[in-house]
């Protein structure tokens, strides 16, 4: 039942998540808002005069509300969410506001096109970003920087009208696990969500933290599930040389707490304050010294929101992994800011205190190297605090990280003595070449002998880390035409761990030759342009038979695994080029099937060609024989729909290309390039479409492990 403050009360609360209500119901219901119908101007008229709520909705960064895809969809069928008007009602001290927002962006994105029916579920993350058109005067939630929640006690808000008027109510439960791959948070049906409340936070009573957006109640009564804010960081990327806008909301909502934890103008609590003062957690290992201070950890977001973001997710993920002594969890989604990282260092292994692995990774950010130049001395203030605040610890570890850092700045400059000639901020690399950090690898298996294929991918760390495989998603049993919708995801979240503010990242497509007339580089993953245009794409051969079905020609050693011989001499010789083509599967138009002593008798800086169809004799035994007689580099194609059509075109159009390149190593991004042009509309590249590049580069070996079988 209520209690005197209008609170529904829970059978089973703890005192201590009683109390941690209690500090936290002020500064939440501060930061939730009523979203509805928007109002005529930027009036604020009183809340009953705006029309029925559509839902709720927080602030969590200044002008900035986070809220549920769904909830912005009602009220009308808009042709389009994103660029929706919508109101925002919001207390703001002992009045109500009301601003029109506009709807910024919404995930997934496919909601555009694809809505459910009434009342159905929409796909997950469900979430909506609302820009506000006004500027105003607000509170703003803390966001939770752990990767995956805590199954403790919860309060949830949002808006109700169980006095026949809209308020902003807070109400606990209990987290019960998770949904969608991590997506989603299972909420205990200790008490109703009710309509309206959708969109609102899912507070962490234990942390002080928002969780979680409410999504959905269940039908049959009480109980329901949210959105985990971590879904966030699947917002689509930057464009190159741009900061996106996850990062500008994460680093907006971490100066916004750090400056009202060192202002002194008014004496109102803060969250910082609150976190200070909720009941200590039982049986924590890392109470005292053991944990930052909330007003350490907030000022520590507040320095590293101040450096330029990282340049990739694997510069996030490397530096946790030096701090915490081991691999951080793989699982989605990837972490893209330097706070991001502060979530992977929760509760170290070997008892090793969390706020020395949170300590160890500021001193080494405070020494990276940045993707642009940083404010002066922000990195030196980072170091300063990093300081002063082990002084509070154990004296090794000061004297640790004091040797940390200069080893960092030594590192530094070496890096940077060695950048002569080329932007000190960014990875090395030749004109025009590949990034020579992390990739994505999409392999596929067919299953069995049947028309349905298994699935990975992966990212590989790259030549400075060889061999190294995290894996990201894998699946089984998809059908040909399934497998663009089905790897959708799972690619999305490999390149935001590896784009880089300078280049997208390579994706490395491993296949039997028989699918290398998969049509990869043309599937839309995100941003409506297709894959090849976005990022280079290559193709590989697969490191083994697999599945113990063997090779058509039998089970080969994969070229990438040879040290010395033929292939290795082919690879460095092609790669400086200058650069000659050979038809190796038709002479004048006229299919042809390549003698192994003329394949192995040609130079080293050749490039065999194929213009046929890759799954088809005489092709498909010529890419085998091209690829045992040493061959890192072959160009492939599908061919035009038309079987009568001439593919002289092609090959003139790729001898010029070859031509003009020079070398093999430009070649993955000049047919980047040649794919944009073809979809520019530009006629002078046309004979380039469906053209594929294998690529066997032996400095980023690929993993020999078989995939999973399917269910017996």
């Amino acid at each position: 039942m209520p209690n005197e403050r209008g609170v529904r009360m829970t059978d089973g609360r703890t005192t201590g998540s009683a109390r941690a209500f209690e500090l936290l119901e002020p500064l939440v219901q501060a930061a939730t808002v009523r979203v509805h119908a928007p109002p005529g101007g930027y009036d604020t008229p009183r809340s009953h005069r705006t029309g029925p709520t559509w839902g709720s909705g927080f602030f969590i960064a200044p002008g900035w509300v986070l809220t549920c895809a769904h909830v912005v969809g009602e009220g009308g069928a808009a042709v389009r969410l994103t660029g929706r008007e919508v109101g925002i009602t919001f207390s703001a001290g002992n009045t109500t506001g009301t601003v029109t927002g506009r709807v910024d962006c919404v995930l997934p994105d496919r909601l555009e096109e694809r809505r459910p029916g009434r009342h159905a579920l929409w796909d997950l993350p469900d979430l909506a970003l609302v820009r506000v058109l006004a500027p105003v005067s607000h509170a703003c939630v803390w966001l939770t920087d752990r990767s995956r929640p805590r199954f403790d006690e919860v309060a949830y808000f949002g808006c109700t009208e169980d006095l026949g008027t809209p308020e902003i109510t807070g109400r606990t439960t209990r987290l019960r696990g998770t949904a969608g791959n991590g997506a989603a948070i299972r909420l205990g049906d200790d008490d109703e969500i009710e309509p309206g409340m959708s969109g609102g936070p899912v507070v962490d009573l234990a942390r002080g933290e928002v969780v979680g957006v409410l999504k959905a109640r269940r039908q049959t009564g009480g109980g329901g599930l949210a959105v985990s804010v971590v879904q966030l960081r699947t917002l689509p990327m930057a464009a190159r040389g741009q900061v996106g806008l996850y990062r500008r909301i994460m680093q907006a909502h971490d100066r916004y707490h750090y400056d009202r934890h060192l202002s002194d103008l008014d004496n109102r609590r803060t969250w910082t304050d609150v976190q200070g003062e909720l009941p200590p957690e039982e049986g924590d290992p890392y109470a005292g010294r053991g944990r930052l201070t909330p007003g350490e950890r907030t000022t520590l977001c507040g320095l590293l929101a101040e450096l330029p973001p990282p340049g990739s997710s694997e510069v996030v993920r490397a530096l946790v992994e030096e701090a915490r002594g081991e691999e951080p969890d793989p699982l989605p989604p990837a972490p893209l800011s330097w706070r991001d990282g502060l979530g992977l260092l929760h509760d170290p292994p070997g008892g090793t205190g969390e706020a020395a692995a949170m300590l160890r990774y500021a001193t080494d950010v405070s020494v990276a190297e940045y993707r642009e130049p940083a404010t002066p001395g922000a990195d030196e203030e980072l170091w300063d605090w990093v300081r002063a605040t082990a002084e509070r610890l154990w004296r090794p570890l000061r004297r640790e990280l004091g040797e940390r850092h200069e080893r960092g700045l030594a590192e530094r400059e070496r890096r940077r003595r060695a950048s002569t000639g080329r932007t000190v901020y960014g990875p090395a690399r030749r004109s025009g070449g590949l990034p020579p950090g992390a990739s994505v690898l999409l392999e596929v298996w067919a299953h069995g002998w049947e028309d349905v294929y298994d699935w990975r991918v992966s990212v590989l760390a790259g030549p400075a880390h060889a061999g190294r495989v995290t894996p990201v998603d894998s699946g089984v049993r998809a059908t040909l035409a399934g497998l663009p919708e089905a790897l959708q995801a799972p690619l999305a979240e490999g390149f935001r761990r590896c784009d880089t503010h300078e280049a997208a990242a390579l994706l490395e497509v491993a296949v039997e030759p028989a699918l290398f007339g998969l049509a990869v580089d043309e599937w839309v993953v995100v941003g409506g342009v297709p894959l090849g245009v976005q990022r280079p794409v290559v193709l590989r051969h697969p490191a083994g038979a697999h599945q113990g079905v063997p090779n058509p020609a039998g089970a080969r050693e994969h070229p990438a695994d040879r040290e010395g011989g033929d292939a290795a001499a082919r690879w460095a010789r092609v790669q400086t080029g200058p650069l000659q083509d050979e038809r190796a599967d038709c002479i004048r138009g006229r299919p042809r099937s390549p003698a192994t002593e003329w394949l192995t008798g040609l130079p080293d800086n050749t490039v065999p060609v194929h213009c046929r169809a890759a799954d088809q004799e005489p092709t498909l035994g010529s890419l085998h024989a091209v690829r045992d007689a040493g061959y890192g580099v072959v160009v492939t194609r599908r061919p035009p729909p038309d079987p009568g059509a001439s593919c002289a075109p092609f090959h003139r159009g790729l001898r010029e290309e070859l031509a003009d390149a020079g070398r093999a190593e430009v070649l993955p991004v000049r047919l980047q390039n040649l794919r944009g042009r073809a979809y520019g509309a530009d006629p002078d590249a046309y004979w380039a479409a469906g053209t594929g590049l294998v690529w066997e580069d032996p400095a980023r070996p690929l993993p020999d492990e078989e995939p999973l079988q399917g269910d017996l």
